[in-house]
């Protein structure tokens, strides 16, 4: 039996993750086990679920999430590759539920797989997003090749200077990422200080970070959504470094055209 059977809007959900798991593995944004995928499911957790014991002994997050207690999460295994949780998303995933004490999780579905190394940093923005009040349930961290290539740059590590430059290569990437990406400085994985930074990030209004020399963070309102902002974020990286590898410097949209886009599709300017 899994969590999933007679569960449809649960089993959506979850099939979502595996879509999306499974463009991240075939664009090359996931190599071996690289990447994280974190769902707040609670909305879809019934009083079957909340009774179900749990296969796992309580384990510590690392720190205390207030606002995370009685949630229900979905979380990539730890070592387990994208390319595998697309094809089977409870054998390389499992549902974890955040105890009362706001320390701890325990397993509860499908298996006993162990969630990412990064959970608590996972963790710890979403227990940031519903203190703020926001919609978002989804977070994803991957490798996107050319934002990652384009971060080894100090100048484009700036405020927004990278931002500008992406907006500018095609007019749907202001359309759909209107938040532009934010920038963290390189720090070691999976550490408290990058939750942090990336916390800040967020909360200076993008839903996309950048962490230097290493990935991208993304939080959305579902998987799918996530997915699309960094999409789009990396289609104009590529056609920037298209345009480079031809020999010239792309001139990209004008300040003048980016403000009436921005005017008559009502976006952020």
């Amino acid at each position: 039996m899994s969590i999933l059977d007679n569960r449809p809007a649960l089993a959506r959900e979850v099939g979502q993750i595996a879509e999306a798991a499974g463009y991240l593995w075939q664009k090359g944004w996931a190599e071996r086990n690289g990447g994280n995928i974190t769902v707040n499911i609670t909305e879809h957790v019934d009083d079957e679920i909340r009774r179900m014991p749990a296969i796992s002994e309580p384990v510590a997050i690392g720190c205390t999430l207030p606002n995370l207690k009685g949630c229900y999460f979905y979380c990539k295994g730890t070592q387990k590759r994208m390319r595998d949780l697309a094809r089977r998303p409870m054998q390389n995933g499992s549902v974890i539920r955040i105890l009362d004490d706001c320390a701890h999780y325990e397993i509860i579905a499908d298996e006993p797989v162990m969630p990412t190394s990064e959970l608590p940093s996972h963790l710890s923005v979403h227990n940031y997003l519903i203190g703020k009040g926001s919609t978002y349930k989804a977070s994803v961290h991957t490798h996107p090749i050319e934002l990652v290539a384009m971060s080894h740059n100090p100048e484009y590590l700036k405020k927004d200077v990278l931002s500008k430059l992406l907006w500018s290569m095609i007019p749907e990437t202001k359309a759909f990422a209107p938040r532009g990406l934010g920038m963290v400085p390189y720090m070691l994985p999976s550490s408290n200080e990058l939750a942090e930074e990336t916390i800040k990030a967020i909360d200076d209004n993008y839903d996309v970070v950048m962490w230097e020399k290493h990935g991208v963070f993304a939080v959305e309102n579902d998987v799918m959504s996530a997915f699309d902002q960094i999409d789009v974020l990396n289609k104009s990286a590529n056609i920037y470094m298209c345009a480079r590898s031809m020999g010239f410097v792309p001139d990209g949209m004008s300040d003048e055209q980016m403000t009436t886009l921005s005017t008559v599709f009502n976006l952020p300017k």
